[in-house]
Parts: structure tokens; sequence; C-alpha cells
């Protein structure tokens, strides 16, 4: 990438759209220079010629500026962004920072990712979380605390609150139900043999 073509993306530069497209790695997506998306880190970010070439990178097209000229699929869309929650899950992922890291508004995302998924950007999120909270709580000795901040959750009261309102147990509680029902099963397995 040239310093004319960064200068043209952070300046949002419409005289450059037919000249270049430029990818954001972390995204996925690509755009045309004029796009009005936050302007990306520019060690994330790949030119190509066209769009062709960025589709055949595995690029996804904005959905914002449309730098093929059709519109990107919801379904298509939902999937970048999902994809894009279950890589980035500790990071701070607000409905607004994940609109505009996936080139839309907050309201159309939350309704299209509602209507498709069944449930919003954030719970999604918050499940996801949740998700990868079980996963350390049977598989490593880590402390809530440290369970809370590899989840992205770097309040442990709230992490608390919110494991215990999506499982019905507190992480504790679960942890120690999941060794218990463990424990018996093994038990039971070498009785059998």
């Amino acid at each position: 990438m040239t310093e004319e073509q960064w200068q043209a993306i952070i300046l949002n530069d419409a005289s450059y759209n037919d000249k270049f497209i430029y990818a954001v790695k972390t995204t996925g997506i690509f755009c045309k220079p004029s796009c009005k998306s936050r302007i990306p880190k520019i060690e994330n970010v790949r030119v190509f010629q066209n769009a062709k070439q960025a589709l055949s990178a595995n690029f996804r097209p904005c959905k914002r500026c449309k730098p093929t000229g059709e519109r990107l699929p919801d379904h298509d869309w939902v999937d970048q962004i999902t994809q894009y929650i279950d890589n980035n899950y500790i990071e701070t992922l607000t409905l607004a920072n994940l609109a505009d890291m996936c080139h839309g508004s907050p309201y159309h995302l939350h309704r299209t990712f509602k209507r498709i998924k069944g449930i919003t950007p954030v719970e999604y999120v918050q499940q996801t979380r949740i998700n990868k909270a079980i996963d350390h709580l049977i598989h490593t000795d880590k402390t809530i605390m440290d369970i809370a901040l590899t989840v992205g959750m770097p309040n442990a009261p709230y992490f608390i609150t919110l494991f215990k309102k999506k499982t019905g147990h507190t992480p504790a509680d679960y942890r120690q139900i999941y060794s218990k029902k463990h424990a018996k099963e093994a038990l039971h397995s070498g009785n059998k043999n």
C-alpha cells in the first residue's frame, strides 16, 4: 500500500474508488476508499486493484459502501458478524462498535441479527462468553476472576450474575456440580469393567 492510497482511505476520498479497493484483515470486509467506516489500523489493511481480487482472497463486500455494487445478503452479513464475535469475544463488544466494525447502523444490525439468529448481537456476545467460561470451568482450575477476565468480562460480580442468569448456577456451583457428575460417571464406568 502506498502512502497515497492510505491517505485516500483515511480521508474517504471518492476520487480513488475506481483505482483500488481495500480490505481489513480483522473484519474480513473490503471497501471503497470513500467508505465512511471506522479507519482501520494500517497493519490490518490489504489493497486490491478491484473487488474481484478481494473476493478471491476471501474478503466480503462492505454492507455500507457496497464495493461490488450489490447488497450483501443479510445471512452473509450476520455470519460475518457472528464470526467476528466468535474471534473477538474478549474485546469490548457493544452494539455500536459491532455495527461500526461490520459497516452498518446499530439499529439495522440489531434488527437483522435478531431476525436471523433469534437473539440480539449483545445476547450472542454474552452467550459466547458464558460458553467459553463453562469450558474453562470444566477443563481448567483457573479462579472465577481469571475466567471472567479470560472471557472478556473484567467485572467479576457482573460475570457471576450473568452466568447464574444464563445457566441457573453460579460459576463455582457449576464447577462443583460438573466435578461431582464427572466423578460419578467415572465411578460407574469403572464398575462396569
